[in-house]
């Protein structure tokens, strides 16, 4: 019998007291049946047309449908324009991220409500929208077009920015709660030893964030990937110049289901490679 209380009790090592047994919250047993019964109709209402899909997809014909010339200029087109509206997100996304992480202006709520609108905002809306301003007789493309020859919709550069713009957001908010995550005392104590407060953010606050800016280029890269009402409205659906692995799915079911089906395998493994490249580490910030 121990000192404190009952026969056989194992001691706790950082007390000397008895070790409290823990209460687990976690456990299967008792799972309320109306809690249960809409948590498996949801899970079966997001993976039946995927299996839908899957068992679908003309397998036997699949190398044929791949190794056509459309389809890997519509990839390779659309690896290309993702890849450089991720870069554009990057150059532009970070520092954006950082004032509104790190410094006070008026409206700065505002702003961060702004920024985060393409997300809710229908994506053939943002097509409108970037036509109003970049087109021909847009607000800044007649400028653009007058003045030094640059024509922006129909384009492959309109198929960069038409992403970048969908995109973006999912990368600023990712970078942004990173930034409030981190402790900004790094910054202040390199700032008081000397550093400017760009040296600070290049040395010091930017290898704190690499997960999340990592964690931010790959969502955003996976957004301009799949991109398509935007984009159509903006750049238009010209083979080999603005038409993009969405754009040639929607074509495709139209004349083609068959193709239809296996460009959208290509998509669903991207998305898939994406999500295990994540991982919980980079989602929530801790690793297994």
């Amino acid at each position: 019998m121990t000192s404190l209380g009952k026969p056989g009790a194992a001691a706790d090592p950082r007390t000397g007291g008895p070790r409290r047994r823990r209460v687990g919250t976690g456990g299967r047993r008792g799972v309320p049946l109306p809690l249960l019964v809409p948590g498996v109709v949801a899970l079966a209402f997001l993976l039946l047309p995927l299996v839908a899909l899957l068992v679908r997809a003309p397998w036997r014909g699949l190398p044929q449908q791949l190794t056509s010339a459309e389809v890997w200029q519509a990839l390779q087109l659309s690896l290309v324009t993702a890849t450089a509206a991720t870069a554009v997100s990057l150059v532009l996304g970070v520092p954006l991220a950082w004032l509104l992480a790190r410094t006070e202006f008026p409206g700065r709520g505002l702003v961060r409500a702004l920024v985060t609108l393409p997300l809710v905002l229908p994506p053939v809306v943002g097509g409108v929208a970037l036509l109003l301003a970049l087109g021909r007789n847009g607000v800044i493309g007649k400028w653009l077009d007058s003045w030094f020859g640059i024509t922006l919709p129909f384009t492959t550069t309109g198929v960069v920015i038409a992403e970048a713009f969908v995109a973006m957001p999912f990368l600023v908010i990712s970078v942004e709660g990173t930034l409030r995550a981190a402790d900004p005392r790094f910054e202040e104590a390199a700032t008081t030893l000397g550093a400017s407060r760009f040296t600070a953010f290049r040395r010091v606050t930017l290898p704190l964030i690499a997960p999340g800016i990592a964690a931010g280029a790959v969502l955003a890269w996976a957004r301009a990937l799949g991109e398509f009402g935007a984009t159509i409205t903006f750049a238009g659906n010209f083979p080999g110049r603005t038409q993009t692995m969405p754009l040639a799915v929607y074509l495709a079911l139209q004349n083609d289901p068959e193709a239809a089906i296996a460009l959208s395998l290509v998509l669903l493994a991207v998305s898939v490679a994406v999500l295990a490249g994540l991982r919980d580490r980079w989602l929530t910030g801790t690793g297994r």
